[in-house]
């Protein structure tokens, strides 16, 4: 399960789907570093949880990630699949800790070099500022762009809730305005993107045959756009945005 846009999912309901047809759930947390449900930290619910530390994260590093599990045997495997397979590491080799290896599996190379794990242990540090910086831009652009119509999804978070705030989502009437405010924004140098085209429409699985409609998957997908978000944007930055989306729908923007 995604926590998409830094939002929890119910995990009460997805742990419930699960046990009821006897599924593993694994969080794909790489939007939510920091977000919580009554305290507890996401990534934590599931039998593993995933975290990403791309650059336009919460927590960037650049590259990488990081895999969270209670369970001793995903733990081992995941420590073997991350570099080749290799029971011992370069490293260990190296501090005399082992002078020869194996390879049980056939794994990857997803380690993480010790120059971005420093900066991950900065970049954590900064990790709840982050979050809270993102929070305020969020709920601006949410006063914004609701006084003049737009809608935000993730607007009635319940009280135990704490979002991460990872990305700040306006949903269009239709693909056409949606099309005609994202070129309004483009000529005014303004950057955005679309999270994210559905799966089933990727080339690599078109081939696959299709089980369950999936109606409201895509057009939801047509209409819904990725504005502007980062921790040191301005409240000035917020309020462009929202000027520009506005001349697209054509609402007055009230209450700036």
């Amino acid at each position: 399960m995604l926590h998409y846009a830094g939002y929890p999912c119910d995990l009460e309901a997805v742990s419930e789907i699960a046990e009821r047809h006897g599924l593993v759930v694994i969080e794909d947390s790489a939007h939510a570093p920091g977000a919580s449900v009554a305290g507890r930290k996401c990534g934590t619910f599931g039998a593993a949880g995933c975290f990403s530390f791309f650059s336009n994260k919460n927590l960037p590093v650049g590259e990488g990630g990081l895999f969270v599990t209670d369970d001793e045997e995903l733990y081992r495997r995941a420590r073997l699949l991350r570099s080749h397979g290799m029971t011992t590491l370069t490293w260990d080799r190296h501090r005399g800790h082992a002078s020869e290896y194996d390879v049980t599996l056939r794994g990857f190379n997803f380690r993480l070099d010790e120059l971005r794990a420093t900066i991950g242990r900065v970049q954590l540090a900064r990790l709840d500022e982050e979050n809270a910086s993102r929070r305020r831009l969020v709920g601006h652009y949410r006063r914004l762009l609701e006084a003049a119509g737009l809608a935000m999804p993730f607007g009635g978070v319940p009280t135990d809730v704490c979002p991460s705030f990872h990305l700040a989502v306006a949903v269009f009437d239709s693909a056409k305005q949606r099309e005609s405010a994202r070129a309004l924004l483009a000529a005014e140098g303004i950057q955005t993107s679309v999270h994210y085209p559905p799966i089933h429409r990727f080339t690599a699985y078109s081939s696959e045959p299709k089980r369950v409609p999936l109606s409201e998957t895509e057009s939801v997908a047509t209409r819904v756009l990725t504005l502007p978000l980062y921790g040191h944007m301005s409240q000035e930055q917020v309020d462009l945005v929202a000027e520009v989306l506005v001349d697209a729908v054509g609402t007055p923007l009230r209450g700036s």
